[in-house]
């Protein structure tokens, strides 16, 4: 629960619909085909589509630059993202937000800086788990130092806790309301909860208990559709980037139908109508499971 009003400070509403950009395969990587100049165009007209549909938010994240390196990318990534978010802030209003794959949240926070994005989205913050580039290590006391040492302190950093793409095996003692609770612990300025893979929902007893557990905002980072958004009203915001473009599937252009029908206003009041009724939820959610392994779908 955004108790300290982090989400409204912001995005200017309680609860925030936070669109994301999937940029382009970048230079160096084993599918760029396209320079920055015609990158950047893609990613600018779909940011104009996100705040034209009323989204709140944007964020940009390298989805394309497949297979991630592992904690960190090469110099000419964080260049032609910090070049493509200043365009992005150029042409639109929204808060804009960075990701920079795999778990490159140092990077992230270096573009951010430079092109004046408001919010980082990183993994493992704290703890640990296996993903598919291997295996990823609390970052938090190394990241929150950085983010002082470059003059970044304004930018606010959302970590995924038992995140997507991942095997918790390693901790499965450890259930995800407990892990939220130590990325709060470790000054994180909200903490987002997942399904299995992109595209998939978070399981909604999981976001109350986190939600209910934590002071900072909690934000449902997958799955996210017009029919299962009254599910998660104890969420302060949304992260959406599959079932808003063509036929539900990242890798497609935004479908601004879609995007308008999630945004409708009759959706968020009915949301904030549920989060006022909701009943009390345990404040524990089960233990994560260990396997559930998933690709991009």
């Amino acid at each position: 629960m955004d108790k300290l009003g982090v989400i409204d400070s912001l995005f200017g509403v309680r609860r925030a619909l936070i669109g994301v950009v999937h940029l382009r395969a970048l230079p160096g990587t084993p599918g760029s085909n396209l320079d920055i100049a015609a990158i950047t165009s893609i990613a600018v007209q779909e940011a104009r589509e996100y705040e034209d549909a009323g989204f709140q938010g944007v964020m940009i994240e390298n989805t394309h630059d497949r297979p991630y390196l592992k904690a960190g990318v090469g110099p000419e990534i964080a260049a032609a993202m910090a070049v493509i978010g200043a365009e992005i802030r150029r042409a639109t209003a929204l808060p804009l937000g960075i990701q920079v794959l795999a778990g490159a949240n140092s990077s992230a926070l270096a573009v951010a800086l430079a092109c004046g994005a408001s919010f980082v989205r990183v993994e493992g913050f704290v703890f640990a788990h296996v993903a598919d580039e291997g295996l990823i290590e609390a970052s938090a006391g190394a990241l929150l130092r950085y983010r002082r040492a470059i003059g970044g302190d304004h930018i606010r950093v959302f970590a995924d806790v038992k995140k997507k793409h991942s095997a918790h095996a390693i901790t499965a003692d450890v259930d995800i309301v407990e892990t939220a609770k130590a990325a709060e612990f470790f000054v994180v300025d909200g903490v987002i909860v997942t399904g299995v893979a992109t595209g998939h929902p978070a399981e909604p007893d999981e976001v109350t208990s986190v939600s209910r557990a934590v002071s900072v905002p909690t934000i449902v980072g997958s799955g996210i559709t017009m029919e299962n958004v009254l599910h998660y009203p104890d969420a302060d915001g949304f992260i959406v980037g599959s079932s808003i473009k063509k036929d539900g599937l990242w890798s497609n252009p935004i479908d601004l139908d879609r995007a308008r029908a999630l945004v409708s206003p009759s959706t968020l009041i009915e949301t904030e109508t549920a989060a006022q009724t909701r009943p009390a939820a345990n404040s524990r959610a089960p233990n994560a499971s260990a396997s559930g392994y998933r690709r991009f779908q």
